[in-house]
């Protein structure tokens, strides 16, 4: 499987990878030899916090490589006006009578609660090129599904200031 990613997220991976390996790395691996040292390590709470703290360092390390290897590099622009990655939609949710700001994002920036929805989730997927006044129906599975109406597209880039989600 290719992760689909922007040139923008790999930049920003690439840089926690540098931090991670370079500034967090011996800082951990320094705490994990300091907690060694305060004796037996069966009951020694801080050598298993510095143990932790580095393995999780360690496996995010390995996430990020992975991510940046089977990355497909995508690009942000949209056709014909449509919703397109990094724009942000308002939409009306019929059922509710509520209206909803989403930002479409990549799967690397996605935070449902704050709005930035993926483009590989369904509402991502079913907005993704269609065009203001447009209703949209999000089926969730076999039961259950709502309708959309698209009220604005505000046009969006990637300046970078989406953070990458942590885990």
């Amino acid at each position: 499987m290719h992760n689909e990613l922007t040139r923008k997220d790999i930049e920003l991976m690439k840089q926690e990878l540098d931090e991670r390996r370079i500034r967090l790395r011996p800082k951990l691996l320094e705490a994990v030899k300091e907690a060694r040292a305060f004796g037996d390590l069966s009951e020694n709470f801080e050598y298993k916090a510095a143990k932790q703290e580095k393995n999780r360092n360690e496996g995010r390390i390995r996430y990020l490589e992975n991510m940046i290897r089977t990355a497909r590099i995508i690009d942000e622009g949209g056709k014909n006006g449509g919703v397109a990655l990094y724009d942000k939609v308002t939409v009306f949710l019929e059922d509710e009578g509520e209206t909803e700001v989403y930002q479409i994002v990549t799967t690397m920036r996605q935070d449902a609660l704050h709005g930035l929805i993926s483009r590989e989730s369904p509402v991502g997927k079913a907005l993704l090129g269609r065009q203001v006044g447009d209703r949209v129906h999000i089926q969730v599975d076999e039961h259950y599904g709502y309708d959309m109406l698209i009220q604005a597209i505000e046009k969006g880039r990637d300046d970078g200031s989406i953070p990458l989600n942590k885990y």
